[in-house]
């Protein structure tokens, strides 16, 4: 196998698991209100709220880091394309 098709497929399942934490942390936000008015028989629904939040914030290092690698990879992917593409056969 070239090492081109390999960075690709490597870059392929980067790229799946940053869309599966995003759909991850799109799930999540969907539950997320953006008002909130609470009296004391609502305080369960503020813990509920901040739970939420709490794992969104958690997601996202990972959202930047994988985003990141994915985008540097598909940079190096096409550099290296077109490097191979302009050496002599």
């Amino acid at each position: 196998m070239s090492t081109l098709f390999e960075l690709v497929v490597a870059w392929g399942v980067l790229t799946a698991a940053l869309i599966a934490v995003l759909i991850y942390r799109g799930t999540l936000t969907m539950r997320e209100d953006d008002q909130l008015f609470l009296g004391e028989s609502e305080a369960h629904m503020q813990r509920e709220q901040l739970e939420i939040m709490q794992k969104v914030n958690r997601l996202g290092p990972f959202v930047k880091v994988l985003g990141t690698a994915s985008g540097l990879m598909i940079i190096g992917i096409v550099s290296l394309a077109v490097y191979q593409a302009m050496q002599p056969q």
